[in-house]
């Protein structure tokens, strides 16, 4: 099962935001196990360096930064996933990018805690502990 995780998933775990980082750190943890296949838009990981900076020093996201790196893959950004984001229309045009770099790469499940926010998706889109009862099933 591929699934792109959307930023505010990453920042849950990053900043351990109670009581949402439980769920998003087994998921991690599913994709660190290969149970998943996590990855993230490469947008991602440049508001992750960016808010964690902000948060926790330059040093530790730039560590941060390196540890998502090493877990998931990471989907490009390239002019046609922005142009198709474009075209989409959607309110909140990072999450088109985001949207159109998981589709582009083929990936079939988008994990985000604002699902309302991808009610337009053509991806299935899953809060995390809607995707933890489907992986349960799958360990």
């Amino acid at each position: 099962m591929k699934a792109v995780f959307d930023t505010n998933i990453v920042m849950d775990v990053v900043l351990d935001r109670k009581p949402f980082s439980r769920p998003a750190t087994r998921l991690f943890a599913l994709s660190e196990k290969g149970v998943l296949q996590g990855t993230l838009c490469a947008t991602t990981l440049t508001t992750i360096h960016s808010l964690a900076g902000k948060e926790l020093g330059k040093d530790r996201a730039h560590s941060i930064v390196g540890t998502l790196i090493s877990l998931f893959g990471i989907l490009p950004v390239t002019r046609a996933v922005v142009e198709s984001a474009w075209l989409l229309d959607w309110e909140d045009f990072e999450d088109g990018v985001l949207h159109e770099a998981a589709r582009h790469a083929g990936v079939e499940i988008l994990v985000t805690r604002d699902v309302k926010g991808f009610s337009k998706s053509m991806l299935s889109v899953f809060s995390p502990d809607q995707l933890l009862s489907m992986a349960d099933s799958l360990e």
